[in-house]
Protein backbone atom coordinates (compact mmCIF):
# COMPACT_ATOMS: atom_id res chain seq x y z
CA UNK A 1 0.00 0.00 0.00
CA UNK A 2 1.38 3.76 -0.56
CA UNK A 3 2.16 5.17 2.27
CA UNK A 4 0.49 8.97 2.87
CA UNK A 5 2.68 11.59 3.91
CA UNK A 6 2.65 14.93 4.42
CA UNK A 7 1.07 18.30 1.86
CA UNK A 8 3.95 19.97 0.11
CA UNK A 9 3.16 23.04 2.08
CA UNK A 10 4.06 21.32 4.96
CA UNK A 11 7.48 19.68 2.97
CA UNK A 12 8.67 23.16 1.87
CA UNK A 13 8.43 24.69 5.15
CA UNK A 14 10.67 21.89 6.86
CA UNK A 15 12.74 22.00 4.80
CA UNK A 16 13.95 25.81 5.71
CA UNK A 17 14.97 24.15 8.47
CA UNK A 18 18.97 23.08 8.50
CA UNK A 19 19.80 20.24 6.27
CA UNK A 20 20.78 18.10 9.60
CA UNK A 21 17.64 18.01 10.71
CA UNK A 22 15.31 17.73 7.82
CA UNK A 23 15.46 14.17 6.78
CA UNK A 24 15.16 13.36 10.53
CA UNK A 25 11.80 15.51 10.91
CA UNK A 26 10.20 14.49 7.08
CA UNK A 27 10.64 10.85 7.86
CA UNK A 28 8.39 11.45 11.64
CA UNK A 29 5.88 13.94 10.52
CA UNK A 30 5.45 11.76 7.75
CA UNK A 31 4.87 8.35 10.34
CA UNK A 32 2.48 10.76 12.34
CA UNK A 33 0.22 11.83 9.48
CA UNK A 34 0.28 8.12 7.88
CA UNK A 35 -3.80 6.83 8.18
CA UNK A 36 -4.85 10.47 8.89
CA UNK A 37 -3.58 12.65 6.14
CA UNK A 38 -4.08 11.79 2.16
CA UNK A 39 -1.48 13.31 0.07
CA UNK A 40 -3.02 14.97 -3.21
CA UNK A 41 -1.42 12.95 -5.16
CA UNK A 42 -2.07 9.63 -3.82
CA UNK A 43 -4.36 8.12 -6.08
CA UNK A 44 -2.13 8.26 -9.23
CA UNK A 45 -0.40 5.47 -7.98
CA UNK A 46 -0.52 1.38 -9.31
CA UNK A 47 -1.07 -0.81 -6.38
CA UNK A 48 2.97 -2.22 -7.21
CA UNK A 49 4.08 1.24 -8.05
CA UNK A 50 6.78 3.67 -5.88
CA UNK A 51 5.50 5.77 -3.16
CA UNK A 52 4.79 9.70 -4.20
CA UNK A 53 7.44 11.89 -5.03
CA UNK A 54 7.60 14.40 -2.52
CA UNK A 55 9.66 17.21 -2.15
CA UNK A 56 12.91 16.76 -0.41
CA UNK A 57 13.20 12.68 -1.03
CA UNK A 58 13.43 10.54 -3.59
CA UNK A 59 10.63 8.51 -3.68
CA UNK A 60 10.39 4.55 -1.69
CA UNK A 61 9.96 1.12 -3.44
CA UNK A 62 8.87 -1.74 -1.44
CA UNK A 63 10.51 -4.82 -0.53
CA UNK A 64 11.40 -6.90 -3.19
CA UNK A 65 10.63 -4.57 -6.40
CA UNK A 66 13.52 -5.06 -9.36
CA UNK A 67 16.76 -4.34 -9.66
CA UNK A 68 17.50 -0.70 -9.71
CA UNK A 69 14.54 0.81 -7.93
CA UNK A 70 16.48 1.02 -4.54
CA UNK A 71 15.77 4.33 -2.09
CA UNK A 72 17.38 7.34 -2.79
CA UNK A 73 17.61 9.83 -0.15
CA UNK A 74 18.77 13.17 -1.31
CA UNK A 75 21.20 15.05 0.35
CA UNK A 76 19.53 19.00 -0.18
CA UNK A 77 16.14 20.14 -0.72
CA UNK A 78 13.97 19.89 -3.84
CA UNK A 79 11.57 22.56 -4.58
CA UNK A 80 8.06 22.00 -5.00
CA UNK A 81 8.72 24.44 -8.26
CA UNK A 82 9.71 20.85 -10.12
CA UNK A 83 6.95 19.14 -9.24
CA UNK A 84 2.95 19.18 -9.60
CA UNK A 85 1.37 20.76 -6.99
CA UNK A 86 -2.50 19.57 -7.23
CA UNK A 87 -4.36 16.64 -8.89
CA UNK A 88 -6.22 19.15 -11.11
CA UNK A 89 -2.74 20.17 -12.75
CA UNK A 90 -2.03 16.54 -13.39
CA UNK A 91 -5.59 15.74 -14.41
CA UNK A 92 -5.47 18.75 -17.04
CA UNK A 93 -1.61 17.41 -18.38
CA UNK A 94 -3.29 13.76 -19.17
CA UNK A 95 -6.51 14.71 -20.73
CA UNK A 96 -3.95 17.38 -22.90
CA UNK A 97 -1.80 14.91 -23.62
CA UNK A 98 -4.30 12.25 -24.54
CA UNK A 99 -6.28 14.07 -26.72
CA UNK A 100 -3.43 15.30 -28.75
CA UNK A 101 -2.22 11.83 -29.08
CA UNK A 102 -5.97 10.26 -30.49
CA UNK A 103 -5.95 13.14 -33.22
CA UNK A 104 -1.99 13.04 -33.84
CA UNK A 105 -0.22 9.78 -33.57
CA UNK A 106 1.32 8.22 -35.64
CA UNK A 107 0.27 5.16 -37.42
CA UNK A 108 2.91 2.18 -36.99
CA UNK A 109 2.79 -1.48 -37.53
CA UNK A 110 3.38 -2.27 -33.71
CA UNK A 111 0.65 -0.11 -32.38
CA UNK A 112 -2.27 -2.01 -35.18
CA UNK A 113 -0.81 -5.29 -34.15
CA UNK A 114 -1.15 -4.88 -30.15
CA UNK A 115 -4.69 -3.07 -30.33
CA UNK A 116 -6.30 -5.50 -32.71
CA UNK A 117 -5.06 -8.44 -30.75
CA UNK A 118 -7.08 -9.98 -28.28
CA UNK A 119 -5.30 -13.21 -26.76
CA UNK A 120 -2.79 -11.12 -23.72
CA UNK A 121 0.34 -13.27 -24.58
CA UNK A 122 0.20 -12.59 -28.36
CA UNK A 123 -0.20 -9.05 -27.69
CA UNK A 124 2.63 -8.76 -25.38
CA UNK A 125 4.63 -10.60 -27.77
CA UNK A 126 4.14 -7.52 -30.17
CA UNK A 127 4.82 -5.28 -27.82
CA UNK A 128 8.12 -6.85 -27.00
CA UNK A 129 9.46 -7.04 -29.75
CA UNK A 130 8.64 -2.99 -30.89
CA UNK A 131 10.18 -2.18 -27.74
CA UNK A 132 13.44 -3.95 -28.02
CA UNK A 133 13.16 -2.83 -31.58
CA UNK A 134 13.03 0.61 -31.03
CA UNK A 135 15.71 1.17 -28.19
CA UNK A 136 18.41 3.23 -30.04
CA UNK A 137 17.19 3.19 -33.22
CA UNK A 138 14.74 5.05 -35.38
CA UNK A 139 11.07 4.48 -35.99
CA UNK A 140 11.71 4.72 -39.85
CA UNK A 141 14.54 2.04 -39.64
CA UNK A 142 12.32 -0.23 -37.54
CA UNK A 143 9.01 -0.56 -39.81
CA UNK A 144 10.92 -3.10 -42.52
CA UNK A 145 11.98 -4.99 -39.68
CA UNK A 146 9.30 -4.93 -37.02
CA UNK A 147 7.27 -6.24 -40.42
CA UNK A 148 9.70 -8.91 -41.70
CA UNK A 149 10.10 -10.41 -37.92
CA UNK A 150 6.63 -10.75 -36.98
CA UNK A 151 6.12 -11.99 -40.80
CA UNK A 152 8.52 -14.85 -39.96
CA UNK A 153 7.94 -15.74 -36.30
CA UNK A 154 4.10 -14.78 -35.32
CA UNK A 155 4.11 -15.93 -31.77
CA UNK A 156 6.51 -16.58 -28.78
CA UNK A 157 6.36 -20.22 -29.64
CA UNK A 158 8.00 -19.64 -32.98
CA UNK A 159 10.66 -17.14 -31.91
CA UNK A 160 11.51 -19.80 -29.55
CA UNK A 161 11.70 -22.00 -32.14
CA UNK A 162 14.26 -20.66 -34.52
CA UNK A 163 17.90 -20.86 -34.67
CA UNK A 164 20.05 -17.71 -33.17
CA UNK A 165 21.62 -17.90 -36.69
CA UNK A 166 17.99 -17.11 -38.33
CA UNK A 167 17.54 -14.63 -35.54
CA UNK A 168 21.54 -12.82 -36.31
CA UNK A 169 20.21 -13.14 -40.04
CA UNK A 170 16.87 -10.81 -39.53
CA UNK A 171 18.32 -8.32 -37.16
CA UNK A 172 21.71 -8.01 -39.00
CA UNK A 173 21.90 -4.04 -40.08
CA UNK A 174 19.63 -3.37 -36.94
CA UNK A 175 22.66 -2.52 -34.56
CA UNK A 176 23.04 -3.54 -30.86
CA UNK A 177 22.97 -6.87 -32.24
CA UNK A 178 22.66 -8.99 -28.41
CA UNK A 179 19.18 -7.10 -28.36
CA UNK A 180 17.98 -10.18 -30.61
CA UNK A 181 19.46 -12.52 -28.89
CA UNK A 182 17.93 -11.71 -25.60
CA UNK A 183 14.68 -11.41 -26.94
CA UNK A 184 15.19 -14.77 -27.78
CA UNK A 185 16.23 -16.27 -24.50
CA UNK A 186 13.01 -14.57 -23.19
CA UNK A 187 11.25 -15.66 -25.24
CA UNK A 188 12.15 -19.56 -24.72
CA UNK A 189 11.91 -18.54 -20.77
CA UNK A 190 7.81 -17.95 -21.47
CA UNK A 191 7.30 -21.07 -23.88
CA UNK A 192 9.77 -23.48 -21.51
CA UNK A 193 9.48 -22.15 -18.21
CA UNK A 194 6.51 -20.15 -17.30
CA UNK A 195 4.01 -22.15 -19.76
CA UNK A 196 3.85 -19.61 -22.98
CA UNK A 197 2.26 -16.75 -20.64
CA UNK A 198 3.92 -13.54 -20.35
CA UNK A 199 4.37 -12.10 -16.96
CA UNK A 200 1.83 -9.33 -16.32
CA UNK A 201 3.06 -6.42 -14.05
CA UNK A 202 6.29 -4.42 -14.68
CA UNK A 203 8.06 -6.43 -11.78
CA UNK A 204 7.74 -9.47 -13.12
CA UNK A 205 8.83 -9.27 -16.36
CA UNK A 206 11.97 -6.88 -15.13
CA UNK A 207 13.08 -10.10 -13.14
CA UNK A 208 12.30 -12.96 -15.16
CA UNK A 209 12.71 -12.12 -18.29
CA UNK A 210 16.45 -11.86 -19.77
CA UNK A 211 17.03 -8.74 -21.30
CA UNK A 212 14.20 -7.08 -20.23
CA UNK A 213 14.95 -3.66 -18.41
CA UNK A 214 12.43 -1.22 -16.49
CA UNK A 215 11.45 0.49 -19.21
CA UNK A 216 10.75 -2.53 -21.86
CA UNK A 217 9.08 -4.21 -18.39
CA UNK A 218 6.89 -1.20 -17.76
CA UNK A 219 6.05 -0.55 -21.57
CA UNK A 220 5.03 -4.33 -22.01
CA UNK A 221 2.84 -4.31 -18.79
CA UNK A 222 1.03 -0.68 -18.84
CA UNK A 223 0.23 -1.19 -23.63
CA UNK A 224 -0.35 -4.72 -23.29
CA UNK A 225 -2.14 -5.60 -19.80
CA UNK A 226 -3.08 -2.08 -18.77
CA UNK A 227 -1.04 -1.56 -15.57
CA UNK A 228 -0.92 2.09 -14.52
CA UNK A 229 2.75 2.15 -14.15
CA UNK A 230 4.89 4.80 -15.66
CA UNK A 231 7.53 4.52 -18.52
CA UNK A 232 10.81 6.67 -18.87
CA UNK A 233 13.04 6.51 -21.99
CA UNK A 234 14.95 9.51 -23.38
CA UNK A 235 12.16 11.14 -24.85
CA UNK A 236 10.19 11.02 -21.50
CA UNK A 237 13.20 12.23 -19.71
CA UNK A 238 13.27 15.08 -22.45
CA UNK A 239 9.73 15.75 -21.65
CA UNK A 240 9.58 15.89 -17.80
CA UNK A 241 12.86 17.85 -17.84
CA UNK A 242 10.96 20.55 -19.51
CA UNK A 243 7.77 20.75 -18.04
CA UNK A 244 9.43 20.81 -14.98
CA UNK A 245 12.28 22.54 -15.41
CA UNK A 246 14.83 19.97 -14.46
CA UNK A 247 18.25 21.31 -15.24
CA UNK A 248 20.62 18.52 -13.55
CA UNK A 249 22.24 15.83 -15.08
CA UNK A 250 19.15 13.35 -15.84
CA UNK A 251 21.87 10.26 -15.73
CA UNK A 252 22.32 10.86 -12.38
CA UNK A 253 20.67 8.44 -9.97
CA UNK A 254 18.80 11.73 -8.06
CA UNK A 255 17.90 12.62 -11.22
CA UNK A 256 16.31 9.51 -12.56
CA UNK A 257 14.84 8.66 -9.71
CA UNK A 258 12.84 12.11 -9.91
CA UNK A 259 11.59 11.57 -13.58
CA UNK A 260 10.46 8.10 -12.26
CA UNK A 261 8.45 9.32 -9.76
CA UNK A 262 7.02 12.34 -12.09
CA UNK A 263 6.10 9.13 -14.56
CA UNK A 264 4.60 7.42 -12.47
CA UNK A 265 2.71 10.60 -10.79
CA UNK A 266 0.80 11.33 -14.50
CA UNK A 267 0.25 7.97 -16.09
CA UNK A 268 -3.32 7.71 -16.50
CA UNK A 269 -4.89 4.69 -14.15
CA UNK A 270 -7.54 4.27 -16.93
CA UNK A 271 -5.70 4.48 -20.29
CA UNK A 272 -1.51 3.87 -19.06
CA UNK A 273 -0.32 2.20 -22.56
CA UNK A 274 -1.88 5.13 -24.35
CA UNK A 275 -0.99 7.95 -22.03
CA UNK A 276 2.94 6.47 -21.83
CA UNK A 277 2.68 6.26 -25.68
CA UNK A 278 1.92 9.38 -26.55
CA UNK A 279 4.36 11.13 -23.95
CA UNK A 280 6.87 9.28 -25.62
CA UNK A 281 4.93 10.29 -28.99
CA UNK A 282 5.11 14.07 -27.87
CA UNK A 283 8.83 13.89 -27.48
CA UNK A 284 9.60 12.08 -30.84
CA UNK A 285 7.33 14.53 -32.51
CA UNK A 286 7.23 17.94 -30.99
CA UNK A 287 9.36 18.48 -27.67
CA UNK A 288 12.40 17.25 -29.77
CA UNK A 289 15.62 18.25 -29.00
CA UNK A 290 16.31 20.46 -31.54
CA UNK A 291 13.92 22.92 -32.33
CA UNK A 292 10.56 21.89 -30.46
CA UNK A 293 7.22 22.92 -32.11
CA UNK A 294 6.19 24.34 -28.74
CA UNK A 295 3.51 26.04 -30.74
CA UNK A 296 1.83 22.81 -31.27
CA UNK A 297 2.47 21.25 -28.05
CA UNK A 298 -0.92 20.19 -25.85
CA UNK A 299 0.90 20.55 -22.56
CA UNK A 300 2.80 24.58 -22.81
CA UNK A 301 0.90 25.93 -20.93
CA UNK A 302 2.02 23.70 -17.86
CA UNK A 303 5.57 23.75 -19.51
CA UNK A 304 8.64 25.67 -17.03
CA UNK A 305 11.01 25.47 -19.63
CA UNK A 306 8.68 28.00 -21.57
CA UNK A 307 7.41 29.84 -18.89
CA UNK A 308 11.54 30.33 -17.90
CA UNK A 309 12.05 31.32 -21.64
CA UNK A 310 9.39 33.91 -21.75
CA UNK A 311 11.12 34.98 -18.03
CA UNK A 312 14.52 35.37 -19.58
CA UNK A 313 13.17 37.21 -22.70
CA UNK A 314 11.35 39.84 -20.30
CA UNK A 315 14.37 39.96 -18.18
CA UNK A 316 15.70 40.98 -21.58
CA UNK A 317 14.01 44.08 -22.19
CA UNK A 318 14.91 46.89 -19.70
CA UNK A 319 11.23 48.84 -19.75
CA UNK A 320 9.84 45.64 -18.60
CA UNK A 321 11.52 45.18 -15.87
CA UNK A 322 10.04 45.07 -12.33
CA UNK A 323 6.60 43.62 -14.04
CA UNK A 324 7.76 39.64 -13.84
CA UNK A 325 5.33 37.60 -12.98
CA UNK A 326 6.38 34.15 -13.46
CA UNK A 327 7.15 31.68 -11.18
CA UNK A 328 10.93 30.27 -10.88
CA UNK A 329 12.50 28.01 -8.18
CA UNK A 330 13.65 29.36 -5.25
CA UNK A 331 14.99 27.44 -2.55
CA UNK A 332 15.66 29.25 0.41
CA UNK A 333 18.45 26.86 1.67
CA UNK A 334 21.35 25.28 -0.48
CA UNK A 335 21.69 24.77 -4.35
CA UNK A 336 18.36 22.84 -5.82
CA UNK A 337 19.22 19.51 -6.40
CA UNK A 338 17.12 19.32 -9.74
CA UNK A 339 18.00 22.85 -10.91
CA UNK A 340 20.96 23.35 -13.63
CA UNK A 341 24.54 23.77 -11.22
CA UNK A 342 26.22 27.47 -11.81
CA UNK A 343 28.43 26.38 -13.84
CA UNK A 344 25.72 25.60 -16.59
CA UNK A 345 24.11 29.38 -17.22
CA UNK A 346 21.33 29.83 -19.28
CA UNK A 347 21.68 30.28 -23.65
CA UNK A 348 19.26 32.40 -24.28
CA UNK A 349 19.67 31.50 -28.49
CA UNK A 350 19.01 27.64 -27.05
CA UNK A 351 15.21 28.35 -25.26
CA UNK A 352 13.54 25.32 -24.21
CA UNK A 353 16.22 23.38 -25.60
CA UNK A 354 18.50 24.35 -22.54
CA UNK A 355 16.66 21.61 -21.03
CA UNK A 356 17.37 18.65 -20.31
CA UNK A 357 20.84 19.28 -19.58
CA UNK A 358 23.41 17.68 -22.00
CA UNK A 359 25.43 14.82 -20.29
CA UNK A 360 29.10 14.41 -21.07
CA UNK A 361 29.57 11.20 -22.25
CA UNK A 362 32.71 9.02 -22.01
CA UNK A 363 34.80 9.10 -25.34
CA UNK A 364 34.82 5.37 -26.72
CA UNK A 365 37.70 3.38 -26.80
CA UNK A 366 39.54 3.17 -30.10
CA UNK A 367 40.84 0.22 -31.55
CA UNK A 368 42.46 -0.71 -34.94
CA UNK A 369 41.81 -4.26 -37.06
CA UNK A 370 43.48 -5.41 -40.28
CA UNK A 371 40.78 -7.10 -42.01
CA UNK A 372 40.52 -8.78 -45.35
CA UNK A 373 37.95 -9.89 -48.19
CA UNK A 374 39.46 -13.25 -49.74
CA UNK A 375 37.66 -14.13 -52.70
CA UNK A 376 37.86 -16.93 -55.21
CA UNK A 377 36.61 -14.99 -58.38
CA UNK A 378 36.55 -18.34 -60.61
CA UNK A 379 34.67 -20.98 -58.08
CA UNK A 380 32.08 -23.22 -58.98
CA UNK A 381 28.53 -21.27 -58.97
CA UNK A 382 30.20 -17.74 -58.97
CA UNK A 383 32.58 -15.88 -56.98
CA UNK A 384 33.11 -16.42 -53.32
CA UNK A 385 34.39 -14.71 -50.30
CA UNK A 386 35.13 -16.06 -47.30
CA UNK A 387 33.53 -15.51 -43.68
CA UNK A 388 34.19 -16.51 -40.15
CA UNK A 389 31.79 -16.58 -37.11
CA UNK A 390 32.22 -14.67 -33.92
CA UNK A 391 32.76 -16.10 -30.64
CA UNK A 392 29.37 -16.14 -28.73
CA UNK A 393 29.94 -13.90 -26.39
CA UNK A 394 30.88 -10.35 -26.49
CA UNK A 395 31.03 -7.47 -29.63
CA UNK A 396 28.64 -8.59 -32.36
CA UNK A 397 28.52 -12.48 -30.48
CA UNK A 398 27.77 -15.26 -33.39
CA UNK A 399 27.85 -12.77 -36.17
CA UNK A 400 29.89 -13.19 -39.44
CA UNK A 401 32.65 -11.72 -40.63
CA UNK A 402 35.93 -11.23 -42.85
CA UNK A 403 38.80 -12.92 -41.13
CA UNK A 404 40.37 -10.08 -38.85
CA UNK A 405 43.05 -9.95 -36.08
CA UNK A 406 43.53 -6.72 -34.12
CA UNK A 407 46.57 -4.70 -34.48
CA UNK A 408 48.82 -1.55 -33.34
CA UNK A 409 47.26 1.65 -35.39
CA UNK A 410 50.84 1.89 -36.21
CA UNK A 411 50.21 -0.88 -38.84
CA UNK A 412 53.61 -2.42 -37.71
CA UNK A 413 53.55 -6.36 -38.66
CA UNK A 414 49.88 -6.24 -39.55
CA UNK A 415 50.38 -8.23 -42.78
CA UNK A 416 51.85 -10.82 -41.47
CA UNK A 417 49.62 -10.94 -38.49
CA UNK A 418 47.22 -11.16 -41.07
CA UNK A 419 48.50 -13.38 -43.30
CA UNK A 420 49.00 -15.99 -40.41
CA UNK A 421 44.53 -15.59 -39.56
CA UNK A 422 44.38 -15.65 -43.03
CA UNK A 423 46.15 -19.18 -43.97
CA UNK A 424 44.77 -20.22 -40.32
CA UNK A 425 41.45 -20.60 -42.48
CA UNK A 426 42.46 -21.30 -45.90
CA UNK A 427 45.50 -22.79 -45.94
CA UNK A 428 48.60 -21.90 -47.43
CA UNK A 429 48.77 -18.37 -49.78
CA UNK A 430 51.16 -17.39 -51.84
CA UNK A 431 53.37 -15.43 -49.20
CA UNK A 432 56.14 -14.17 -51.26
CA UNK A 433 53.53 -12.40 -53.69
CA UNK A 434 51.66 -10.62 -50.31
CA UNK A 435 55.13 -9.17 -48.78
CA UNK A 436 55.89 -7.63 -52.67
CA UNK A 437 52.26 -6.53 -53.00
CA UNK A 438 52.67 -5.11 -49.63
CA UNK A 439 55.82 -2.11 -51.03
CA UNK A 440 53.10 0.07 -51.21
CA UNK A 441 54.18 3.81 -49.78
CA UNK A 442 52.29 5.93 -47.27
CA UNK A 443 51.41 8.34 -49.72
CA UNK A 444 51.40 6.13 -52.99
CA UNK A 445 48.16 7.67 -53.65
CA UNK A 446 45.90 4.26 -52.50
CA UNK A 447 45.32 6.19 -48.96
CA UNK A 448 44.56 9.72 -49.84
CA UNK A 449 43.30 8.95 -53.48
CA UNK A 450 41.21 6.19 -53.16
CA UNK A 451 40.96 2.63 -52.74
CA UNK A 452 41.39 -0.85 -53.74
CA UNK A 453 38.81 -3.52 -54.36
CA UNK A 454 38.40 -6.71 -56.50
CA UNK A 455 40.91 -6.02 -59.69
CA UNK A 456 40.79 -9.40 -62.05
CA UNK A 457 44.53 -10.19 -62.19
CA UNK A 458 45.62 -13.90 -63.16
CA UNK A 459 47.84 -14.06 -59.84
CA UNK A 460 46.81 -13.92 -56.45
CA UNK A 461 47.31 -10.58 -54.88
CA UNK A 462 46.83 -8.83 -51.75
CA UNK A 463 46.82 -4.81 -51.17
CA UNK A 464 46.44 -2.03 -48.57
CA UNK A 465 43.10 -0.04 -48.93
CA UNK A 466 42.09 3.09 -46.92
CA UNK A 467 40.59 2.58 -43.56
CA UNK A 468 36.89 1.75 -42.82
CA UNK A 469 35.92 3.45 -39.50
CA UNK A 470 32.81 2.18 -37.25
CA UNK A 471 31.61 3.05 -34.11
CA UNK A 472 29.87 1.14 -31.64
CA UNK A 473 27.91 2.26 -28.47
CA UNK A 474 31.42 2.40 -27.02
CA UNK A 475 34.28 1.15 -29.50
CA UNK A 476 35.36 3.43 -31.96
CA UNK A 477 37.01 0.14 -34.39
CA UNK A 478 38.94 1.41 -37.63
CA UNK A 479 39.02 -1.36 -40.10
CA UNK A 480 42.03 -1.33 -42.44
CA UNK A 481 41.15 -2.90 -45.12
CA UNK A 482 42.48 -5.87 -47.77
CA UNK A 483 41.26 -7.37 -50.29
CA UNK A 484 42.94 -10.88 -51.47
CA UNK A 485 41.29 -12.51 -54.36
CA UNK A 486 42.75 -16.42 -55.09
CA UNK A 487 43.90 -17.91 -58.71
CA UNK A 488 42.35 -21.66 -57.67
CA UNK A 489 38.37 -23.11 -58.01
CA UNK A 490 38.46 -25.60 -55.01
CA UNK A 491 37.59 -24.03 -51.56
CA UNK A 492 40.65 -24.89 -49.43
CA UNK A 493 38.93 -24.48 -45.65
CA UNK A 494 37.53 -26.97 -43.79
CA UNK A 495 37.81 -25.02 -40.63
CA UNK A 496 34.73 -25.70 -38.28
CA UNK A 497 33.25 -21.91 -37.80
CA UNK A 498 34.15 -20.72 -41.46
CA UNK A 499 32.23 -20.78 -44.78
CA UNK A 500 32.48 -19.49 -48.23
CA UNK A 501 29.31 -17.32 -49.41
CA UNK A 502 28.60 -16.01 -53.07
CA UNK A 503 28.14 -12.03 -52.72
CA UNK A 504 24.15 -12.72 -52.73
CA UNK A 505 24.58 -15.26 -50.24
CA UNK A 506 26.91 -12.32 -48.42
CA UNK A 507 24.37 -9.78 -48.59
CA UNK A 508 21.48 -11.70 -46.95
CA UNK A 509 24.07 -13.55 -44.18
CA UNK A 510 23.89 -12.44 -40.48
CA UNK A 511 27.02 -9.90 -41.12
CA UNK A 512 26.99 -6.61 -39.74
CA UNK A 513 26.53 -3.08 -41.10
CA UNK A 514 30.42 -2.98 -40.40
CA UNK A 515 31.18 -5.94 -42.91
CA UNK A 516 29.02 -4.46 -45.19
CA UNK A 517 31.15 -1.00 -45.45
CA UNK A 518 33.76 -3.24 -45.69
CA UNK A 519 32.59 -5.30 -48.51
CA UNK A 520 31.52 -2.28 -50.54
CA UNK A 521 34.58 -0.61 -50.39
CA UNK A 522 36.12 -3.96 -51.52
CA UNK A 523 33.41 -4.37 -54.56
CA UNK A 524 33.24 -0.36 -55.27
CA UNK A 525 36.73 -0.46 -57.28
CA UNK A 526 36.64 -0.49 -60.86
CA UNK A 527 39.54 -2.29 -62.57
CA UNK A 528 42.00 0.01 -63.11
CA UNK A 529 41.74 2.50 -60.94
CA UNK A 530 43.42 1.50 -58.42
CA UNK A 531 46.73 3.30 -57.78
CA UNK A 532 49.48 0.39 -56.12
CA UNK A 533 53.15 0.67 -56.58
CA UNK A 534 54.67 -0.55 -59.56
CA UNK A 535 56.73 -3.37 -58.03
CA UNK A 536 54.27 -6.07 -58.67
Amino acid sequence: MTPRVPRLSSLWAIMKKPQAAVGRRCRKQASSLAGREKHALSSNQAPDGPCTARAGTIPEFPAGLAKGQEKVVLQAPVSPYHLFRDTAEITVFRESLLSWYDQEKRDLPWRRQAEGEVDLDRRAYAVWVSEVMLQQTQVATVINYYTRWMQKWPTLQDLASASLEEVNQLWAGLGYYSRGRRLQEGARKVVEELGGHVPHTAETLQRLLPGVGRYTAGAIASIAFGQATGVVDGNVVRVLCRVRAIGADPSSTLVSQQLWSLAQQLVDPARPGDFNQAAMELGATVCTPQRPLCSQCPVQSLCRARQKVEREQLLASQSLLGRLDVEECAPNIGQCQLCAPPTEPWDQTLGVANFPRKVSRRPPREECSAICVLEQPRALGGAQVLLVQRPNSGLLAGLWEFPSVTVEPSGQCQRKALLQELQSWAGPLPATRLQHLGQVTEHGGVRDDGFCGHIRRPISALWPSPQVVHTFSHIKLTYQVYGLALERQTPVTTQSGARWLTREEFHTAAVSTAMKKVFRMYEGQQPGTCKVSAQL
